[in-house]
């Protein structure tokens, strides 16, 4: 019992330990967020974003359908304003309009309340990662320029709506007005302005252009069964 006691220890120990450095070393790479101003060139760095994104043509679409890092299947349907939701536990169609008009399709056993609180939070994080340039000029969203070793990056504010308002992403962009990656300051995540590489654009059969691969510490999010209908 007394080995069992001091293993316990050692391990406790050494959990503590780790959390201190993952802790210490948070603030130390912890990035603050960064100033900027309101202005009409915000606003056209965005919208010069938006035009190189052809976000006509993603206006047009009706259908999304894409499954998200390889366990989470969408089929959005944007002007009738539901999604049926996928994974390998269960299947549900969520009412973006009025939540609780969603529909467990299986297991009929389902708890429904429950159902519907995960599939709004996945949803809103993974249609983010998936559309987030189409959202710049939305409204309640605050437009700053930063400028950053003599380049225009553009930081945006959610300031209301989806799962975190309050959020705030710092975009880059290439000479084309394409994004490249962007650094977030985000409620979910403690260290400031954490990098996520956008990659791997791709021209959808309506025309709207997507990125099907993040990158974050080198790790890929791959967004794969990427389809689009009008």
């Amino acid at each position: 019992m007394t080995k069992v006691l001091k293993l316990v220890k050692i391990i406790g120990i050494a959990l503590a330990s780790l959390a201190l450095i993952i802790i210490i070393v948070g603030f130390l790479i912890s990035e603050k967020l960064p100033d900027g101003q309101q202005s009409e060139e915000a606003d056209l760095l965005a919208k010069a974003i938006l035009k190189e994104l052809n976000y006509d043509a993603f206006k047009k679409t009706n259908r999304i359908i894409w499954t998200f890092a390889g366990i989470h299947d969408y089929d959005w349907h944007k002007n009738e304003n539901y999604v049926i939701v996928s994974t390998k536990d269960y299947k549900l169609k969520l009412d973006l309009q009025n939540y609780q008009n969603s529909q467990v399709i299986s297991p009929k056993d389902a708890n429904k309340e429950d159902l519907i609180a995960s599939s709004i939070k996945k949803f809103n994080n993974d249609s983010f990662w998936l559309v987030a340039p189409y959202k710049l000029m939305e409204e309640q969203v605050e437009r700053k320029i930063v400028n950053v070793d003599n380049e225009k990056h553009l930081l945006v504010t959610y300031t209301s709506g989806g799962s975190t308002p309050g959020d705030s992403y710092l975009w880059k962009i290439d000479s084309n007005n394409r994004p490249t990656a962007f650094k977030m300051w985000v409620s979910i995540i403690p260290i400031g302005g954490i990098e996520a590489k956008w990659m791997n654009w791709k021209t959808t059969s309506t025309g709207a252009i997507l990125s099907t691969q993040k990158k974050v510490f080198g790790i890929p999010v791959n967004i794969s069964n990427l389809k689009t209908e009008f």
